[in-house]
């Protein structure tokens, strides 16, 4: 039977279920990764599983996120990743490094190997020829742990691209087209596998930049083949050992194909507040711009910093605008420091950023007050740069150049620039000095935690009937964002629960924490996908902490869906969707759990005293951890079993 590129790397790692969209299956993981804002939660749950060692090929800890250090929170988080990344065994890369999907890429990732990672960008490293897939930190615990990774088998999109890119349009142009056509739900259930004559043109970092947007599809990860671009790149970063010709069979099969001619492609913008609002940049130019970031994991790669150096070479920034930039990866600055583009984006009015993550999770570089921020990043949600009512648009370097340019919006093709071909090095700097390789043998050393490092909640197995006050009602889109804020005041609270659950939803409802408390918990109803976004589990964690029970909605996103299973939170979908306008706030609502092997339950509304029918998809394996209270304890019982 002739295979797709997905189904043969799903097959080569496949621990149990069968390969039929919609079918639970287990996959064996070879590498992991985590960043400082998931992984010291992720690594205290590692600790609690009791283990010795890693049991993957390879773990790496990154630390990029919380890199803003106004006070001992983040310093403490950060020594200990060190100290316990030491102790089991566990790659870590220093503050300064670079992005964890940046460098992952760069010095780690390999085709036709699995990686979980604990941020819901994991996907860049398909550019590679990964499956690669972003995941809650409990999950990446379970694989360090040698569980495989459970999730249902999505469906196989193939994009089919065709033609070349024209000049200023790029890779980032691509995924904001399939936005646009698809939406943020437009992924889900799905991966994205790219072939077609058009893939051969796309090096490894304009590849990684469609695989890591694909996240914002609500995809479980997209991928392209492993040929003579993937050679190439893995050669000039070193490590041309690593390469593994991949690619689908011919006469492979998908369930869906999507059709994109390069040649017709121009530059393109999404508008506020989703990264699906999309439109051509000529269609609203113009428009005043107050601020340029370029830089997150999307877009901090080499050739993208060559790319805006071309256009902004001998010119300054528009008086209005204040244009930042983040290098990636150490690798990458040391690069643009001895080629002079460093010297040129200075000279022009640019502001060097830290090599992390910063502006894209509201750690610094925030917009003013109603100002339209331009930035390369992958989200652009009403709040998460860290101005409540700043106007975030999601653009190309090319297209975001031009706008620092003239301070306004603009298309890259009216200006009066050449388009360059920016080419790869045939040799990237290789400098590892930042990276710390764990000992061989681990249990000298200390593990050092901090005041602001606290024990992991836990919960209590679940009752036969379960019943509260339905503590929050929201619409559709629901973000993570909108859950468990990001940004420069909660993140250093990643380690810390009771804190920072006093920032659920805060700024949908302030009140939502103290209320949750008061009524001893209850639960949440929303629309359709649910939890979109970031991997953060703590969406899950800190609900679960205040007592919510079950999360009552039209439709979840992914990763968020297999959060609340972990921490114990009984995800139910309504059965009809209009019944979803029989729930409001601060009804009293009722089930039993005695039929949740069938799937549906009747949600008994007391307020309005009518019954709702509602159901689960959950296996057998979730419905024994949710009745557990989480999965820490699921794994626990199974040890005593």
């Amino acid at each position: 039977m002739a295979l797709n590129l997905t189904q043969k790397i799903i097959k080569n790692h496949l621990a149990s279920g069968e390969m039929v969209p919609g079918k639970q299956v287990a996959i064996k993981i070879d590498q992991t990764l985590t960043q400082d804002a998931t992984g010291t939660m992720s690594y205290l749950q590692f600790e609690a599983l009791g283990l010795d060692r890693v049991q993957t090929e390879l773990s790496v800890s990154y630390v990029d996120h919380n890199m803003l250090q106004t006070g001992f929170e983040n310093a403490d988080d950060h020594r200990y990743l060190q100290t316990v990344a030491a102790r089991y065994g566990i790659v870590f890369s220093r503050p300064g490094n670079g992005i964890c999907h940046q460098v992952h890429l760069e010095r780690f990732g390999r085709p036709g190997k699995t990686l979980l990672g604990s941020d819901s960008h994991t996907p860049t490293n398909g550019g590679l020829a990964m499956l690669a897939i972003g995941a809650g930190g409990l999950d990446v615990s379970l694989a360090m742990g040698g569980e495989p990774f459970y999730t249902t088998m999505p469906k196989i999109v193939l994009v089919k691209l065709t033609g070349k890119l024209q000049p200023f349009v790029s890779a980032k142009d691509v995924i904001l087209e399939l936005l646009r056509r698809l939406t943020v739900k437009g992924g889900v259930g799905r991966i994205f596998e790219y072939g077609g004559e058009g893939v051969k043109g796309l090096s490894v970092p304009e590849r990684s930049t469609i695989t890591n947007m694909g996240a914002e599809l609500g995809a479980t990860t997209s991928l392209f083949p492993s040929d003579d671009q993937t050679r190439k790149y893995l050669k000039a970063q070193g490590r041309e050992k690593d390469y593994v010709p991949m690619e689908a069979d011919p006469g492979a099969t998908y369930d869906e194909t999507v059709e994109i001619d390069l040649n017709t492609l121009e530059p393109l913008i999404a508008q506020p507040h989703s990264p699906d609002n999309v439109v051509k940049v000529r269609e609203i130019q113009g428009i005043p711009v107050s601020q340029v970031a370029i830089g997150s994991c999307t877009n901090s790669s080499y050739k993208d910093l060559l790319s805006i150096a071309g256009i902004m070479k001998g010119k300054t920034v528009h008086p209005s605008v204040s244009l930042g930039f983040s290098p990636g990866s150490r690798q990458t600055l040391e690069m643009i420091s001895q080629n002079g583009v460093l010297g040129d984006l200075i000279a022009a009015g640019a502001r060097l950023l830290e090599s992390a993550c910063g502006p894209c999770i509201g750690m610094g570089f925030a917009p003013p007050s109603g100002g339209v921020s331009v930035r390369t990043f992958n989200r652009n949600f009403e709040g998460r740069s860290g101005t409540k009512d700043a106007k975030v648009y999601l653009a190309s370097p090319e297209v975001a150049a031009a706008c620092a340019i003239t301070g306004v919006i603009t298309d890259p093709r009216d200006l009066k620039v050449k388009a360059e071909n920016v080419e790869l090095p045939e040799k990237y700097v290789l400098d590892d000095r930042m990276v710390i390789f764990p000992p061989a043998d681990g249990h000298s050393i200390e593990v050092l935690r901090g005041p602001n490092i606290k024990p992991l909640p836990t919960r209590d197995r679940i009752s036969e009937t379960v019943s509260g006050t339905v503590l929050l009602k929201v619409g559709d889109n629901i973000t993570t964002d909108h859950i468990m804020p990001a940004g420069a005041k909660v993140l250093p609270l990643r380690s810390n629960v009771p804190a920072i659950s006093q920032y659920v939803f805060e700024s949908v409802d302030p009140t939502f924490p103290k209320r949750a408390k008061e009524a001893g918990g209850g639960f949440i109803v929303g629309g359709a996908n649910y939890g979109q976004g970031s991997s953060r589990e703590h969406a899950a964690l800190a609900p679960m902490y205040l007592g919510v029970r079950a999360v009552i909605v039209k439709g979840f996103a992914r990763i968020h869906l297999a959060n609340l299973i972990n921490f114990g939170i009984l995800p139910l979908t309504f059965a009809n969707e209009s019944d979803y306008d029989k729930i409001d706030r601060d009804d009293k609502l009722e089930f039993s759990t005695k039929g949740l092997e069938t799937g549906h339950l009747v949600l008994r509304n007391l307020t309005k005293k009518i019954d709702i029918p509602v159901t689960h998809s959950l296996s057998a394996r979730d419905l024994e951890i949710v009745r557990a209270g989480g999965t820490l304890a699921y794994v626990k019982e199974q040890a005593k079993k």
